[in-house]
């Protein structure tokens, strides 16, 4: 595949990415996460070349021009969208398949000082949301979805939705990428801490029923339980509804 085919695809995957693009124009004139994949380009054929110095200076070019740094000796497929991308940073043995959409803030990062595979390995369709962190020789595997924020140390399987510090794998995804478009629903993620917390609740209810059970003299009406019981009930009541309200996203 000739640059220009490559040149125009990427403007292509730009509108199919990015709803709020217009026009060609505004694309190429106006997307910088654009500018770093096409000044990488230029980089990695310098670096595969054995021009270092100077692939290592177009990047620091790119980085300078859009906020954006991609080590020229990283490996990036076809239709990589980075979309806003200031404060993005892809490390030097990074594998990049097709399809993949990183959001600013991202880090491809190594964990070791050793020259050899030190960065993560991101497969076909792949999304890495806001301010994550994908850190050491990993695999994530194809149309597996990174939530905003997170900090992932371990493998993650196909098809799987990261959040969390540590990443932990929430959920199963199905095919992200369609027609070259895709989910960007964001919002729709799991709360893990949400989920326990509801489990603790549930755990402490059941021990609650049982010990109810102990006092077969306590009727089911309350006509019997003293005004302390029945104050802690309505308090339970209450605390109950504020952790649901609070599960929620309305607040303590």
């Amino acid at each position: 595949m000739n640059i220009w085919s490559h040149i125009k695809e990427d403007i292509a995957t730009a509108f199919v990415r990015d709803p709020a693009a217009r026009s060609t124009l505004e694309v190429v004139t106006a997307y910088p996460g654009l500018h770093a994949v096409w000044m990488y380009r230029l980089a990695h054929c310098l670096w595969l070349h054995q021009w270092l110095w100077l692939g290592r200076m177009v990047s620091h070019m790119a980085r300078w021009f859009t906020g954006i740094e991609i080590h020229p000796g990283a490996t990036i497929g076809r239709r990589f969208f980075i979309d806003h991308g200031m404060g993005v940073v892809i490390g030097e043995t990074t594998e990049i398949g097709d399809d993949v959409t990183l959001y600013h803030g991202v880090t491809l990062g190594g964990t070791t000082w050793q020259k050899k595979k030190r960065h993560p390995t991101l497969h076909d369709g792949v999304i890495v949301g806001t301010g994550a962190k994908v850190l050491g020789a990993i695999e994530i595997g194809e149309h597996s979805r990174i939530g905003a924020n997170s900090v992932v140390l371990r493998d993650v399987p196909a098809h799987s939705t990261v959040i969390g510090i540590p990443g932990t794998v929430v959920g199963k995804t199905e095919t992200i990428i369609q027609g070259g478009r895709i989910n960007l629903d964001h919002h729709a993620m799991p709360n893990p801490v949400a989920e326990a917390i509801r489990h603790v609740m549930k755990l402490v209810d059941d021990v609650n029923a049982r010990v109810d059970e102990l006092h077969p003299e306590i009727k089911e009406d309350g006509h019997q339980k003293s005004p302390q019981m029945k104050k802690t009930e309505k308090d339970m009541r209450k605390e109950h509804k504020d952790i649901e309200r609070f599960l929620g996203g309305g607040g303590i």
